[in-house]
């Protein structure tokens, strides 16, 4: 049986596996793809969002996992590859963070309601996203082939 620890970062791991997952399965347009009337972020740029959040998080949690990285500028529209790179960085540090609050590292605090909610928070935050993400594509003709669509919510498989 795995333990709570281990459920905990499993969790987290999946959420990236299927932030992955998503990217690999957006047609190139797609990924330039925006509702916004007022020059909000395209599909590219709200990738980049979840790699900054993650980095601002941690700035203000465990300042040193952050070092040598950098957020995306805004308005920017990064390449899948970049996005990739930068999420899998940023997502093992976020990893690192989880364990370390967990094993009662000295200068790592997750949020005041304890260490799930703070993982429910990173989640939270970046399903929100797909969501946003998902109606994106859909609303410009880019969606996903329906596998992918199906796979974002097959966390038993990812």
């Amino acid at each position: 049986m795995s333990s709570p620890r281990d459920e905990l970062l499993e969790a987290w791991r999946t959420n990236q596996r299927i932030n992955l997952l998503l990217i690999d399965a957006i047609p190139a347009p797609g990924m330039k793809c925006t509702l916004s009337t007022r020059g909000g972020r395209d599909v590219a740029g709200q990738f980049a969002h979840l790699h900054n959040v993650r980095l601002w998080q941690l700035d203000k949690r465990a300042k040193d996992l952050t070092d040598g990285m950098s957020v995306f500028p805004a308005k920017t529209s990064p390449t899948k590859s970049q996005l990739r790179k930068a999420l899998g960085v940023s997502g093992k540090a976020v990893e690192t963070f989880l364990a370390e609050v967990l094993e009662g590292k000295s200068g790592r605090r997750g949020f005041r309601k304890g260490i799930f909610t703070t993982l429910a928070y990173f989640v939270a935050h970046e399903s929100h996203h797909r969501g946003n993400i998902l109606l994106t594509l859909k609303q410009s003709g880019n969606n996903p082939d329906k596998d992918a669509r199906y796979a974002i919510w097959d966390w038993d498989r990812r």
